[in-house]
């Protein structure tokens, strides 16, 4: 089982500072917009208005609005990595169920909280629904590498397959919370971290 590679949608990667803080600008704008209107009426124009660049700008990064929704993506997948690092690095030397729920923890933060989440999360879901397995076996990739260290394991073809199919799990059953409550169903929530817990205790124990 190898590790996707992590594709870019970036026609140009930013070099200055000036150019990544425009770029963060449109990326802001792009998710602060996919809440207020959706992806249909999503525009580059309307991002450029919003994010205060020329139309130019966001065509100098991205070819078309989903090429824009693909590096939010990317950009939402960089940022829960650092948080959940930054969780396993505070939690010190605690064990594969502290580290389980940070990861838990984090991504249903983001959920909650993160501009733009609910419609792109790490992945492509336009139109909203059309899920495909290359960004879960993207978050599965980057959590084995992340927890094979904090766990002294291997990762090996049998841990990327295990994290994959937490992941797997974690996200049908959170997507379901959160179409049951606008802040996700706790109950089931409660049920998700059990179910990963019982299964990853036969692999982790």
């Amino acid at each position: 089982m190898k590790p996707v590679p992590h594709a870019t949608s970036l026609r140009r990667a930013p070099v200055q500072r000036r150019s990544a803080e425009r770029l963060a600008r449109i990326l802001d704008a792009c998710a602060d917009l996919l809440d207020e209107v959706g992806y249909d009426a999503l525009s580059t124009r309307t991002v450029a208005q919003r994010a205060g660049v020329p139309i130019g700008s966001v065509y100098r990064f991205f070819g078309n609005k989903r090429q824009m929704v693909d590096a939010l993506a990317q950009r939402n997948l960089e940022r829960y990595t650092t948080r959940v690092t930054e969780r396993l690095r505070e939690a010190g030397e605690g064990g594969w169920r502290e580290a389980m729920d940070a990861v838990l923890d984090e991504y249903l933060e983001m959920k909650r909280t993160a501009p733009g989440f609910s419609l792109v999360d790490f992945g492509n879901q336009i139109p909203v629904g059309a899920r495909d397995a290359e960004p879960n076996h993207r978050v599965a990739d980057r959590l084995t590498e992340l927890l094979a260290g904090h766990l002294d394991r291997e990762p090996d073809e049998d841990l990327r397959r295990v994290f994959l199919i937490a992941v797997e799990t974690a996200d049908t059953l959170v997507h379901l919370a959160f179409r049951l409550a606008p802040e996700g169903d706790e109950k089931i929530i409660a049920e998700a971290r059990e179910m990963l817990r019982g299964y990853l205790a036969r692999v982790l124990d």
